[in-house]
């Protein structure tokens, strides 16, 4: 990465070319909603930036997420900063680990061609890692509730709907738990006609083979996504058709997603 590089992430950093092979990397990351949920804000007052020039777009419960330029290219730089109610030891411990299994996940969908943001460089000591900026891109989410409320031809949501299974089986396929699929963490680049689907935020993926866990990551793709865009189970459907068709191991995978929806209602009515 160069003197540059050194400089901004410190001793302990690498760059993604040089780290080789994408599960030989440690490392973590996040763009646009990535920040996590509401966060630590107010009383804590936000330290500088861990690059000079990059500016604070969002602050969440686990990272602040910064956007600026790295080494010539735009980049979103996401920072895990330290936790206070964590005992030091236990916090630099899962920081770490967080942080490279995040980048590992990133590494391994590019690798599977499943499109995610490049990764530039990871910072061990503080927790850092440089993102790819999907510069001018949109939501899901937003791009949904834009035709929704537009009035317009919703043909193309189905389209969406369908590119978002066919990623996910992909995803799956290689054994690749994301762990928080909401349509806000989906992004489509411009321009949004061709669906080039991008994933990201991948805080909490992990690696998985069993059918139950990829049937969690759908059944909550499917809570959050029935509840942020209503009277959408049309496209909840085509999706998982979609993903039923394209998945090598889709017939249990569906089978657990089944499972796990009765247990859910089962929980709903104890309360």
């Amino acid at each position: 990465a160069g003197p540059a590089a050194s400089g901004a992430a410190g001793t302990c950093g690498r760059s993604a070319e040089a780290a080789g092979p994408a599960d030989s990397m440690p490392t973590s990351w996040a763009a646009c909603s990535m920040a996590g949920g509401g966060g630590e804000v107010g009383a804590r007052a936000v330290s500088s930036p861990p690059l000079r020039g990059l500016q604070l777009v969002q602050q969440g419960a686990e990272a602040r997420l910064y956007r600026g330029q790295f080494l010539g290219r735009a980049a979103v730089v996401k920072f895990r900063f330290p936790k206070r109610y964590r005992h030091p030891a236990l916090e630099e411990r899962l920081s770490r680990r967080r942080t490279a299994q995040e980048a590992r996940s990133l590494l391994r969908c590019r690798r599977a061609g499943i499109s995610a943001p490049v990764v530039y460089f990871v910072d061990y000591v503080s927790n850092c890692i440089y993102l790819e900026d999907i510069v001018e891109s949109t939501t899901v989410r937003d791009y949904i509730t834009s035709v929704q409320q537009s009035g317009k031809d919703t043909n193309n949501l189905f389209l969406v709907a369908e590119k978002i299974g066919e990623v996910l089986a992909r995803m799956h396929d290689e054994d690749l738990i994301h762990g928080d699929l909401t349509t806000s963490n989906m992004l489509l680049r411009p321009p949004v006609e061709e669906l080039d689907l991008v994933l990201i935020d991948f805080g909490l993926s992990f690696i998985s083979g069993l059918p139950e866990d990829k049937g969690v990551d759908l059944y909550v793709l499917e809570r959050a996504f029935l509840s942020t865009h209503p009277n959408t189970d049309a496209l909840f459907e085509a999706l998982l058709k979609k993903y039923s068709t394209t998945s090598k191991k889709s017939s249990l995978v569906i089978k657990k997603l089944d499972e796990v929806r009765l247990r859910g209602r089962k929980r709903s009515m104890v309360g």
